[in-house]
């Protein structure tokens, strides 16, 4: 008898857990990537059609329609979830979608209207302007440091390096303090601007590597390496929310230093194969503008070891933006404008 219930027990699980197969969860229009102007419509296809007890349809967390305007939705990646209920048996699907900026970014350019020089060794990862002081963080591990330069003449003014199991990234300076990132440290730290002395580090969360850093008087906004920005909190530096970094076509992975200027952010992209520049709008994700750079890495002494563009700070009183690359013998003063 004890056979027979156990035989039965596993034919009912068995087709219980065919059930799952029976259902299918079906974006229409899914080669189709959406714009906040969309609206998003799908369907849970029932092939045997079981009787349903209920369903629920969920967009990165939050319940949603069959018919669910993208509107007001920021830009980006979505897991589309729909949870089952059938027979006494719970199952999920899900598939993703993209929302992609509604327009193609403009074409910007810019005009050198100074050249000055730069330490050729300075493998640049940050760059911002702090009372008229240059501030710079430099990478590559056993030679990463921070300091401070006269822009002008190029001479390091004050320096310290970093220890030798980190390789520095970006920096942003926010309430009197510096914020330095590392790369695959899951550490940043936090300085003193005017003795360079470090305060205290702080521990990265669900962002793993550090790229880029900027803010906008309020928050911290880091990059790393994936096409999202993390919005920090500026007392303790943990993760608040983010935003997804997309064109008109797709997300735009590998942003690199970053700026904060006028309501927008400039970064820098890495390993591309031109000397570009984005502009993103922090409030939706969307590439509003790429800035052509190209000219500027056959202006320089060409070492051995010259690598990509990286490196761009605001000057607010001169109302320019200034731009090197590592192991770049240049620093360019540049006004950027649209390419007519």
């Amino acid at each position: 008898m004890k056979i027979w219930i156990l035989l039965l027990s596993l034919l009912l699980l068995k087709c219980n857990g065919d059930i799952s197969k029976d259902f299918k969860l079906s974006i229409l229009e899914k080669t189709k990537k959406y714009t906040p102007n969309d609206t998003l419509r799908f369907e849970l296809i029932n092939k045997k059609d079981h009787p349903i007890d209920s369903v629920v349809y969920q967009l990165e967390g939050e319940k949603i329609d069959e018919l669910h305007p993208l509107k007001n939705r920021k830009l980006g990646i979505y897991l589309l979830k729909a949870s089952v209920y059938a027979s006494g048996v719970k199952s999920e699907y899900s598939e993703n979608i993209t929302i992609v900026a509604p327009v193609k970014p403009q074409l910007f350019t810019y005009t050198i209207l100074n050249e000055y020089p730069h330490d050729k060794t300075a493998y640049t990862q940050g760059l911002e302007f702090y009372r008229d002081t240059l501030y710079e963080s430099t990478g590559l591990r056993g030679k990463s440091s921070l300091r401070k330069v006269n822009f002008k003449t190029g001479d390091v003014l004050k320096k310290i390096d970093l220890d030798k199991v980190y390789f520095g990234e970006g920096i942003s300076i926010l309430n009197d303090k510096i914020y330095q990132l590392t790369w695959k440290g899951n550490m940043g730290f936090q300085y003193n601007p005017d003795l360079l002395k470090m305060e205290r580090s702080f521990a990265y969360q669900e962002s793993k590597e550090g790229w880029g850093l900027c803010n906008d008087g309020q928050y911290l906004y880091k990059s790393d390496g994936t096409h999202q920005i993390w919005l920090l909190d500026p007392n303790t530096q943990k993760e608040i929310s983010k935003i997804q970094v997309m064109t008109d076509k797709n997300a735009l992975k590998k942003i690199n230093e970053l700026e904060w200027v006028d309501g927008k952010i400039f970064a820098n992209t890495y390993q591309f194969n031109k000397e570009v520049g984005i502009i993103i709008n922090p409030q939706t994700g969307a590439v509003e503008g790429v800035i052509d750079f190209s000219g500027l890495k056959s202006k320089v002494e060409q070492v051995s070891n010259l690598d990509v563009l990286n490196g761009i700070a605001y000057h607010p009183k001169r109302k320019t933006f200034f731009v090197t690359g590592k192991n770049w013998s240049k620093l360019f003063e540049v006004k950027i404008s649209l390419k007519q």
